[in-house]
């Protein structure tokens, strides 16, 4: 496997992409059709996007970062065939590289399902293991959500 800094795709890098922030997200935050996709990607601001690529230079793993009131936030996905092996290690990895504060909001139950009618599995110990805060006073509660932010800064 390898990471892959791109912020341009074909239109068969972004269906995958789609397709694979469907199948790995809790069903409320898909997209059911491919131009409500594009549109998502389209009104993130400032957004840096790192790919995990397998030996058959097929898309299994995306991150990406961007700028939302005045901080930068990021997102990870990764096929769950790959899950628990490393890979969003990774890709975080990568994203600390280039950013010393990190910004999330991570669902912290197992109450949502995702598109093929298994549970959502909560990251909030993946990401604990790999040096973020939880702020617990901060949440995000809506109809589609219900998430702690989590912030990692680089002490270095």
């Amino acid at each position: 496997m390898k990471v892959v800094h791109q912020n341009s795709f074909s239109e068969n890098e972004k269906e995958t992409l789609w397709q694979l922030r469907n199948n790995e997200y809790p069903i409320q935050f898909g997209h059911e059709t491919f131009q409500e996709f594009d549109a998502y990607i389209n009104s993130i601001s400032e957004m840096d996007n790192y790919l995990l690529i397998d030996s058959k230079n097929e898309i299994q793993g995306w991150a990406y970062t961007f700028f939302r009131d005045s901080e930068i936030w990021f997102a990870i996905m990764l096929n769950y065939q790959i899950q628990g092996k490393g890979y969003g290690k990774i890709l975080l990895e990568e994203i600390k590289k280039i950013n010393q504060n990190l910004n999330g909001w991570v669902i912290d139950h197992e109450k949502d399902i995702k598109r093929n009618n298994e549970k959502y599995k909560s990251p909030l110990e993946f990401y604990l293991l790999n040096g973020f805060a939880v702020l617990n006073d901060i949440r995000l509660e809506n109809e589609k959500i219900s998430a702690v932010k989590i912030n990692w800064k680089n002490n270095k």
